[in-house]
């Protein structure tokens, strides 16, 4: 009798220890904001031209597509103690990059600015792992403004 108890017990333990994980996931989830799998914006790359200039990179995801993201390069100039946004373009097209490459790891394939005025900036992020990178696009930072280059 005795065995059939600890067994009894046991399957209890178990089945209760496995409800409490299920509730505390789906707690988890809800509280990540209504199961959304991975934040709107994510910082990828980042540059300091001197104490001018800073340059960054962030992925937007898509309102539309969960896969699909656009990349926002910014651009700020310290004014008064504090950095301020002075100017901003979207690298490629609008969506046109894919969310989860773009904010994995060896999402940012080349990041190159230099400390001059004007500042040349060449990007190359990876489209997916088996495509490979994107060809550079660059860029020409002048006065805090972004200019094709």
């Amino acid at each position: 009798m005795s065995i059939v108890r600890t067994h009894v017990r046991g399957v209890a333990t178990a089945a209760c220890a496995l409800l409490m994980a299920i509730g505390l996931g789906a707690a988890e989830a809800g509280a990540s904001g209504a199961g959304t799998a991975a934040p709107r914006t994510r910082l990828i790359a980042s540059s300091a031209l001197g104490s001018d200039y800073k340059v960054t990179l962030t992925a937007l995801r898509s309102a539309q597509d969960p896969y699909a993201a656009s990349v926002r390069l910014q651009v700020y100039t310290h004014t008064k103690g504090a950095w301020k946004e002075s100017d901003r373009v979207t690298v490629g097209e609008a969506d046109g990059w894919f969310w989860y490459p773009l904010t994995g790891s060896g999402a940012v394939c080349e990041f190159s600015t230099a400390s001059t005025e004007p500042a040349p900036l060449s990007v190359s992020l990876l489209i997916t792992p088996s495509i490979g990178c994107s060809r550079p696009t660059h860029y020409v930072v002048k006065q805090g403004k972004v200019f094709a280059g």
